[in-house]
């Protein structure tokens, strides 16, 4: 495990570490220079390093210190060299948010690379009907952004099983922690493989 904590004096060029991962492609590099992304921010001077290489990592970045990108490009990056196939009802990379609105502003960031790459996305979260998000589990879905309380009703449900899941990913765990998640975040955890790669980021890691 990896504990990571932005300091502004890292710097690093972030094709680099892309690069360095020779089946990476090129057009999700191209996509990030189309959004203005060419040069990291500390979260992601410091994590990048050690999530592109499979470690598991405790990041904190407060909200806009850019640890969106620290996570979703070693997401990206693992499951486009992963051998898994798609499969329905069985995403291979999980995204844990613990609002609706802040798991619709990472789908946007990721779209653009996924696109990139042909990986398939689904946003899951309550206040809206299952019904479109249980069709396209079915139809299989690569990277699943999902508030908790849904995600475990689609599970329990038999909509989705996390036995397929490669990398997991906790955003803004300390404010899960703030709305009562924990216990269903543990839940959802114990569900997916123990050999797979974990992130976690916070604004504080208390």
């Amino acid at each position: 495990m990896v504990l990571a904590i932005a300091r502004p004096d890292l710097r690093l060029t972030l094709v680099e570490p892309l690069l360095r991962r020779t089946t990476f492609l090129t057009e999700v590099v191209e996509s990030l220079a189309a959004e203005g992304i060419t040069s990291p921010f500390p979260i992601q001077a410091a994590t990048l390093p050690d999530s592109l290489a499979g470690r598991d990592v405790l990041g904190r970045g407060r909200t806009g210190s850019g640890k969106t990108y620290a996570f979703l490009l070693p997401m990206v990056a693992r499951l486009v060299n992963s051998t898994s196939p798609r499969r329905a009802k069985q995403p291979r990379g999980l995204i844990l948010a613990p609002t609706r609105e802040l798991a619709t502003q990472i789908e946007a960031s990721l779209a653009p690379m996924a696109k990139a790459v042909g990986l398939r996305t689904l946003t899951v979260f309550g206040g809206v009907r299952p019904n479109g998000q249980i069709q396209s589990l079915k139809s299989g879905v690569d990277i699943v952004i999902a508030c908790p309380g849904r995600l475990e009703d689609l599970i329990k449900q038999g909509h989705c099983d996390l036995g397929q899941i490669e990398i997991t990913i906790l955003d803004e765990a300390d404010h899960m922690a703030d709305l009562g998640f924990l216990p269903a975040v543990r839940r959802i955890l114990e569900q997916t493989p123990r050999g797979g790669q974990r992130m976690l980021f916070s604004a504080t890691l208390d």
